[in-house]
């Protein structure tokens, strides 16, 4: 009966919330036999009924901590909803039994045995806790008979934690007067007479006679014991710990042994575990996160950000992990607000439907930003504290270079903010210096092998990098690649011919064709043009290099794209650092590195899981250039982050730029390597930046606005519009619905933002809001979480803009043309040299990433609006292989950033005894 009525409520669930099973797991240490008969019994009863039920087995060899990491990561298991650990533990290793079952989450205790439950059940509280499963069972036998258990005189033979103190209590609570007998009570038999409800649990053979039995009594017997029987095949037979014979005869009801009490057992964990997964139903949507938001204390006028993201606590970042749904082992913590997300957790969610996908970009933007980073968190703690959707933030890390120099932090601003700022925008988790030391580690590794094949014959070189190790020689696998790569199918290193051997030690690098330079996370402007090999160690090789800024390495690019570590390995050994003097390319394979580099960047491959003000979550991952680069954070977080707010959630990431630079990349080269396809962009839009294009004076950082900027100007403000709708076009070209945010700043008046909202939907967006986010924090962007939640539903025809099999110059015209509004572009001779070579090199399928300034349409940032019929100069063409794209340069720009006359870090400062940042904005 009880099997029959939890199959109908586990259909009922399945019917409610499709796709949602309850789970049950079974932790076993070791291979007892009668473990393994009980755990079988379990597992059949489950399936029967539709429970979905995980066995674990540990090995024998098990020792207690892995028997606790074990039992956290099922702990932390949306999917399990009841657990329990098979006792005994069959471990070779002494482990504490009390400390494992406490170690199961109360709310999955199943079994009843924590010290929570049992706690709870000797208060009374018997619908806030668990009951063991046997006494249960008795309960519900004893319920059965439809005798009234309250008043009745009850005796417990046995006080086990599991079975006789338990039932006591059961008994107490439903009103009984109960007595606890045990093997020490001189005066058994008088007090089994006296009992109404008698339940043995002594573990002693026929322990109750049937004559102390009072007629009428409901008897429950718990005991399973073995005694001679030399009728058996077996030699003895299974009794109960009552004389069943004697005993049937005086009680009204009487439990058979073995197929009494044994089965109602199982029953009754069955009973718990959909009790279980009814209370996770009731608490938690399948799917909807049961997430803590934190309130803002808004105040006028607003303070700076860093009083804002200090004035804030944020939640111990191992619940933000709860609440979205990761594993306690899927989560590596790096102090209280910041942690890294593994890998894992990707593989364990790829059957799990993605969530609606959204880039935020923005119109031409004047030098002081129009707020992008701010909209971007402005809307997920709309989408989250404010509508109660799943939403995640998916944002670049930020380099220290600008944060020290004249831009300053990049955790979005006002009540709009990843927090803490400062550990947001110095350090994080170290993924920054990892690529430094990777990139720094190649540089180091091109000179090196430069000076070494100018310095030796092919035999010295040969034997140092194929040295005898006790007197074998072996090619390390790097090296075995290199060798396929020459054509030179063979293993045994003594078998290779001069020749060969020539070929395999020299990549003959011309140091006229290196691309790869040094990296540093500091704005230098000294280190733009340097000259190495000045040691008179170096025996006069020397040449010119330059350093440039740590996120403009080719391995943060490699690091963004990535979907895995296999792939980022992959993607590591086809960087191509330069061509060697017959015009080859020369990979970090050829030069060693791959290993080494994948090794340095195995903990930067990890999303790092940060929080908004408001309590949204936000995964900080990766930060290339979205000029030389394609500006936009990691492909890994994206992926996960969609997983995890499933299908009805929302993942908001940010395209660099203006959306002719950051949003045409996002598509064309990201969405192009993820497979992603996106739902909605939201394009951020102000009204100072579009008078800037309607012919208003020059903005400048550190500057005061111009009058124009301060004052209502209807006509300045429709001129600008043009960029507006150029940019509404630029992203409905990709098939995909506008969104236009008009970040409000306190000098814009309504008529003005009204303006921009009415030109906008004109143009073609599919709605524009007003937003006042940077002030109000989520509240400011409701009416734009509202319209991107609407135009999620319409239909999104995504398609790329070219076909990565057509020429490179084509691919090149077509994004001049159709995005920038070019009639036509111009290839200055170095470029044209450049798509003859990368052609040649089989480069010539790449997507293109353009390295244009961001602050026109066109080649020329003094030219504002919406530029036609110019030509567009490149002036050379470089490959960035490994990351997958090549980057056209269009006019000069440096990527080593210099330090201004009054640089940020004069207003940073540290408290010292608080230990606090100050003046970090």
């Amino acid at each position: 009966q009880v099997r029959e009525r939890l199959k109908k409520q586990v259909v009922e669930m399945k019917e409610k919330f499709p796709g949602f099973r309850p789970g049950l797991a079974i932790l076993q240490v070791g291979n007892r036999d009668d473990s393994n008969l009980y755990i079988n019994m379990k597992l059949k009863a489950a399936a029967e009924i539709g429970i979905t039920a995980n066995h674990i087995k540990l090995p024998n060899t098990a020792t207690e901590a892995d028997v606790l990491k074990c039992i956290a990561s099922l702990n932390g298991d949306p999917a399990v909803h009841g657990f329990i650990v098979q006792l005994p533990l069959d471990s070779d290793k002494p482990i504490n039994t009390e400390k494992i079952t406490n170690a199961v989450a109360p709310e999955k205790d199943v079994d009843g045995l924590s010290s929570i439950n049992a706690g709870k059940l000797s208060r009374g509280d018997l619908g806030d806790c668990f009951i063991p499963c046997t006494p249960k069972g008795c309960m519900e036998l004893i319920r059965q008979t439809g005798v009234q258990v309250a008043g009745k005189r009850a005796v417990v033979v046995g006080r086990s934690k599991i079975v006789g103190a338990p039932m006591h209590d059961l008994l107490l609570w439903n009103h009984a007067t109960v007595t606890t007998c045990h093997s020490k009570t001189s005066t058994l038999a008088e007090e089994v007479g006296k009992a109404d409800i008698l339940v043995v649990a002594a573990g002693k053979a026929e322990m109750v006679k049937g004559e102390w039995i009072k007629p009428g009594a409901i008897v429950i017997d718990c005991g399973i014991n073995h005694v001679p029987d030399s009728t058996k095949a077996s030699g003895k037979r299974v009794v109960g710990d009552v004389a069943y014979s004697t005993a049937k005869e005086r009680a009204s009801y009487i439990t058979p042994v073995p197929g009494g009490v044994g089965p109602m057992t199982v029953a009754m964990l069955m009973q718990s575990t959909v009790e279980s997964a009814q209370r996770f139903l009731e608490k938690f949507q399948p799917g909807k996160w049961n997430i803590q938001y934190n309130q803002l204390t808004l105040k006028m006028p607003v303070p700076s950000d860093i009083e804002i993201s200090q004035s804030c606590i944020p939640k111990p970042i191992d619940q933000v992990a709860k609440e979205v749904g990761l594993l306690p082992d899927e989560v590596e913590l790096y102090g209280q607000t910041k942690a890294k997300v593994h890998l894992s957790a990707l593989k364990r969610l790829k059957n799990q439907p993605d969530g609606k996908y959204i880039v935020v970009t923005g119109i031409t933007p004047t030098p002081l930003g129009e707020g992008k980073s701010t909209t971007t968190v402005g809307l997920v703690q709309a989408l989250g504290a404010h509508l109660h959707q799943n939403v995640f933030a998916c944002v670049r890390q930020p380099s220290q270079g600008p944060t020290f120099g004249i831009k300053g932090g990049a955790a979005g601003g006002g009540y709009c903010q990843v927090i803490p700022m400062d550990e947001f925008n110095l350090h994080l988790t170290g993924d920054i210096h990892a690529i430094t030391a990777a990139n720094n580690l190649v540089a180091a590794a091109i000179d090196a092998r430069i000076f070494h094949e100018l310095t030796q014959t092919d035999q010295a070189l040969y034997n140092r990098l194929v040295p005898s190790v006790n007197g074998v020689r072996k090619f390390s696998d790097i090296q075995i690649r290199r060798l396929q790569k020459l054509g030179i199918n063979k293993t045994d290193p003594t078998a290779l011919t001069k020749e060969e051997v020539s070929l395999f030690v020299r990549l003959d690098i011309d140091p006229g064709t290196i691309t790869w330079q040094r990296v540093l996370d500091t704005n230098d402007r000294f280190l733009r043009k340097i000259t190495i090999g000045q040691s008179p160690t170096e025996k006069g090789f020397s040449r010119m290099a330059q350093f440039d800024i740590t996120v403009s390495s080719e391995i943060m690019a490699v690091l963004a794209l990535s979907d895995g570590l296999d792939d980022m390995k992959k993607r590591l050994a086809r960087m191509v650092v330069a061509s060697s003097k017959r015009g080859e390319p020369v990979t970090a394979d050829d030069l060693g590195v791959t290993g080494a580099l994948a090794v340095l960047m195995k903990d930067a491959v990890k999303p790092n899981l940060m929080q908004t003000l408001e309590g949204t979550p936000v995964f900080v991952h990766a930060g290339p250039f979205a000029n030389i680069a394609h500006g936009n954070s990691s492909v890994l977080a994206d992926k996960i982050a969609l997983k995890l707010v499933g299908k009805e959630g929302f993942v908001v990431t940010e395209a660099g730029f203006g959306a002719d630079i950051g949003m045409e990349k996002f598509f064309n080269i990201k969405c192009r390597y993820s497979g992603l396809r996106p739902h909605v962009v939201v394009l951020v839009a102000t009204v100072r930046a579009l008078k800037m294009h309607g012919g208003g004076p020059a903005v400048t950082a550190g500057v005061p606005l111009p009058k124009e900027y301060m004052e209502e100007n209807l006509q300045l403000l429709a001129k600008g519009c043009s960029n507006l709708n150029k940019q509404i076009q630029n992203a409905r070209m990709f098939g995909v619905p506008v969104v236009v945010a008009v970040n409000a700043f306190k000098t814009d008046t309504k008529a003005e933002l009204a303006l921009v909202v009415q030109l906008a939907k004109e143009a073609g967006a599919f709605d524009a809001v007003e937003c006042t986010h940077w002030a109000e924090g989520g509240k400011g962007a409701v009416a734009l979480a509202q319209s991107v939640h609407r135009a999620s539903q319409t239909p999104s025809n995504f398609r790329f803009l070219y076909n990565v099999e057509l020429p490179i110059i084509d691919k090149i015209r077509l994004i001049a043309q159709q995005i920038y509004g070019a009639s036509d572009i111009e290839l200055l001779p170095e470029a044209q040299e450049k798509v003859t070579l990368y052609t040649k090199q089989g480069f010539g399928n790449l997507p293109i990433c353009m390295a244009k300034t961001h602050l026109s349409l066109s080649h020329d940032p003094e030219q504002k609006g919406a530029p036609t019929g110019f030509i567009l100069p490149i002036r050379d063409i470089r490959a960035s292989v490994g990351a997958g794209f090549l980057y056209p340069l269009v006019g000069t720009m440096s990527t080593m950033p210099g330090l201004p006359t009054r640089p940020c870090f004069y207003d940073i400062d540290l408290d010292p005894v608080s230990g606090e940042v100050n003046g970090l904005f």
